[in-house]
């Protein structure tokens, strides 16, 4: 009964809001109390402050609004400043965090109230306290108020944090003398001690990073631009030096993260025993993490870089000097380097990315995590920032417990078009990693796993496993991922000069690839396709010039495709050849390869998504040659820039095609109507469909010089009369005495010469700085729950039904 005439005393309150004519005074305590005094649950704050009401309130009564934001701040500014000593304390700082955390969606959706925040209480000081006769110069912004107290409370003995000391009235605490980096929420990078867990600190703190996490997402209320230097205000002053718990916030995100097991102690169907409050701060900890370690422009991830060069860690009690960048989260992060600490991160990325993939004998008796989108850009931000990171990454085997998963999700949602943004991030992440030799020296390690993926049954090596998923990315995968295909093959020509032994199955995958984009009509069919063609030669001539011992099975799927070969170097270049060409019928290739296998026991098809999903809009994938750079690898084992133009065999236009994402921001696009069909062949013709260009003799004949076939056709010629005199000598019509010969075979000295190593590295610019941006607050908006900006007015990008 006393709860429903709490709910009625604010309801009641929040229509006196909505009506009253004249502007309710500030000193009104009496009224304003009535919004946080009572047990207010999170859901009634939702449905007992509609949308409507708070837009009313905007538009007819702005000032009532602004004095309750206001209000709502100045309790919270005094609960921290008292160190919430009393249980009603603690249910009016719950209750104002999440009053804000209904209203400031609606203060940033409106352009002219987006400065309300930055604008000053009368007041207060910025040494955080409030007083009368405090100096106008010395008055900090309602924003910043509101951000240090949060950053307190998150420290706040007997609230967030277990207190050092036997807790009564009179020997409570004081929050602002207390050394935060003592209180920190988690064993692991920088603290040692585990605390004891306790769910009720746990809501806490998840209700108050949701507040967080909501001032941040202004962000969203702003259109998308790559050109857009200022960075988020409220990011910018909560990891700075203003904010004197940045060191222990982060590390407490981090290692709450890192240290999460959601399985326990295996105990089957605990998850439906018992709540687990802590994935919920888990889940909130990880989105507040990649939001604050944003960063904008290259030049600020190379500043960075350079501060690994410091001794000092976050491991240290005392907060470190900053160098490097202003936003101390990316500074901190870009510091750790001890072996220990990196191991456990890892482990900890490790183990929570691969537990959607647990199998076990009773269905779903295993809690499965759902923010492995989040996890996926925090491992990508740490490889980006943290170069010792990167190389402790790729210097064991380790990086395979990393590799896995991510194949996992792209063969998982290739189809679904409302998991696009999943796929890209994956393919990036791979990218990135290609671009250094030891990730292709860890791809020799055997594939055991038994991970229940819709892909055939081979035996064989990582290697093979990341190029049968690829050909199922390209072969059945969404229409929108076309442009990632050629991400997807830089990265198999970034691997080839490393891998020893391809299965049979990968190998007639890659030939398998190759037949379809070197078909005539859709070599004419854009004026780029014909750079996958180049990809895939590039990759064969790789492994033949340095890994050809070994690598029998694909030089038995090339000399059996030899026709493929052959057709390429004859590829007629006249005009009416060009003209049948296009005219021709389309008829794409199948879906499944004649070398498919029964799929993994326990699978299921890659299923497109439900209709009624929602999704938010992307920005436009940049191209691969504006995100990455050449670098040529030196006999030594070192890397060397090349100096090229971006792509050796352009078009004659010289001009590059722009090609949209998956879901692009542009609201025609978002409309049209898309089929679905698997075929390779009809890979980025529709991206292209609206351009005027059209293949001609001459862009033909200036790429078609320059095919990279010299080393295939030399094989070929060596090699194929003798595999048919033995196949008559002996009669032979096993391949397995084929592949006997031909693992016994030499071309020593009957090659041209090696060509040297060519390795595209991933390079940071503003296009994929807004591409993640997009994705990282479309992820966050789809997931958080409630929803809180939900029928706002977002900027960023377009939510849409399918």
């Amino acid at each position: 009964m006393g709860n429903a005439d709490t709910k009625l005393h604010f309801r009641k309150a929040v229509i006196q809001l909505t009506t009253k004519t004249q502007p309710v005074e500030a000193t009104d305590d009496v009224f304003w109390d009535q919004f946080w005094a009572g047990s207010i649950t999170v859901q009634d704050i939702f449905s007992l402050v509609p949308a409507a009401e708070i837009r009313a309130v905007r538009e007819e009564s702005p000032s009532n609004l602004a004095t309750l934001c206001y209000k709502a701040v100045e309790r919270l500014v005094q609960c921290a400043d008292s160190s919430c000593p009393s249980d009603k304390e603690h249910q009016i700082v719950v209750n104002c965090t999440r009053l804000l955390t209904r209203v400031l969606p609606y203060i940033f959706e409106d352009a002219d109230w987006r400065g309300f925040f930055w604008s000053t209480i009368p007041g207060a000081s910025r040494a955080g306290c409030l007083d009368e006769d405090v100096d106008e110069n010395d008055v900090r912004p309602l924003a910043e108020s509101l951000l240090l107290a949060i950053a307190d409370l998150l420290f706040c003995p007997d609230f967030t944090v277990q207190s050092h000391k036997k807790s009564s009235p009179d020997t409570a605490e004081e929050l602002q003398s207390i050394d935060s980096c003592e209180y920190i929420w988690e064993a692991g990078v920088g603290f040692a001690q585990s605390p004891p867990l306790n769910y009720i600190y746990d809501l806490n703190r998840t209700e108050l990073l949701k507040l967080l996490l909501t001032c941040f997402s202004e962000a969203m209320y702003l259109p998308p631009s790559p050109d857009r230097k200022v960075l988020n205000p409220w990011v910018s002053f909560f990891c700075s030096t203003e904010n004197r718990h940045a060191l222990p916030l982060f590390t407490s995100l981090l290692n709450v993260v890192c240290a999460y097991d959601p399985v326990g102690y295996g105990i089957p169907y605990n998850h439906l025993l018992f709540a687990d409050h802590r994935e919920r701060l888990v889940e909130q900890a990880l989105q507040i993490l990649v939001v604050t370690l944003e960063y904008e422009g290259g030049s600020a991830a190379s500043a960075a870089l350079q501060a690994l060069d410091s001794s000092a860690s976050p491991s240290s009690k005392e907060e470190p000097e900053p160098t490097g960048p202003d936003n101390l989260f990316v500074n901190y992060l870009s510091r750790i380097h001890r072996e220990e600490d990196l191991s456990f991160i890892l482990k900890g990325l490790a183990r929570l990315l691969n537990n959607p993939l647990v199998q076990t004998y009773l269905p779903r008796s295993t809690k499965k995590i759902q923010f492995y989108q989040e996890l996926l850009i925090l491992f990508w931000k740490f490889c980006d920032f943290n170069k010792k990171f990167l190389f402790f990454v790729l210097k064991s085997s380790d990086v395979l417990e990393m590799l896995v998963p991510i194949l996992f999700y792209l063969n998982d949602a290739r189809a679904d078009q409302s998991r696009m943004g999943l796929v890209h991030i994956g393919v990036f992440i791979l990218l990135l990693l290609s671009g250094e030799r030891n990730f292709g020296v860890r791809l020799n390690k055997p594939y055991t796993l038994c991970v229940p993926m819709e892909i055939p049954v081979f035996t064989g090596t990582h290697a093979d496993l990341l190029i049968v998923i690829f050909h199922k990315v390209i072969t059945s995968g969404h229409q929108r991922l076309h442009p990632l295909f050629d991400c997807l093959l830089t990265i198999i020509v970034n691997i080839s000069p490393y891998l020893k032994s391809l299965s049979m199955v990968a190998a007639n995958k890659l030939i398998h690839l190759l037949e379809a984009f070197s078909t005539p009509w859709f070599l004419l069919s854009a004026s780029q396709n014909h750079h996958l063609v180049f990809f895939l030669l590039e990759v064969f001539n790789n492994i033949i010039q340095y890994q050809f011992d070994g690598n029998s099975n694909l030089v038995y799927a090339i000399i059996r495709k030899r026709n493929v070969f052959h057709h390429l170097a004859n590829l007629p270049t006249d005009v009416l050849s060009i003209q049948k060409a296009v005219q021709k019928k389309k008829l794409g290739i199948s879906r499944i390869n004649s070398t498919d296998n029964e799929s993994m026991e326990g699978s299921r098809a890659a299923a497109p998504a439900e209709p009624g999903t929602l999704k938010a809009s992307l920005e436009a994938t940049p191209g691969i040659d504006n995100i990455t750079e050449k670098s040529r690898v030196s006999e030594d084992g070192t890397m060397v820039a090349v100096l090229s133009s971006h792509f050796p065999h352009a078009p004659a236009d010289g001009g590059t095609i722009t090609r949209a994402s998956d879901t692009e921001s542009n609201s025609e696009r978002d409309h049209e109507t898309y089929n679905t069909p698997s075929d390779v062949s009809r890979s980025r013709v529709s991206s292209v469909s609206s351009t005027a260009w059209s293949a001609n003799p001459d862009w033909m004949v200036s790429w078609k010089a320059k095919l990279p076939l010299q080393t295939i056709m030399r094989l070929l010629q060596v090699l194929v009369p003798q595999v048919e005199k033995i196949c008559i000598d002996k009669g032979l019509t096993d391949e397995s005495e084929i592949l006997k010969f031909l693992q016994h075979g030499t071309l020593v000295g009957l090659l041209p010469v090696p060509h040297p190593i060519l390795i595209r590295k991933y390079q940071a610019n503003n296009g994929t700085a807004m591409w993640f941006r997009t994705y990282m607050w479309g992820v966050i908006y789809l997931r958080v729950d409630p929803p809180i900006w939900y029928d706002t007015d977002i900027k960023l990008f377009e939510i849409q039904r399918i």
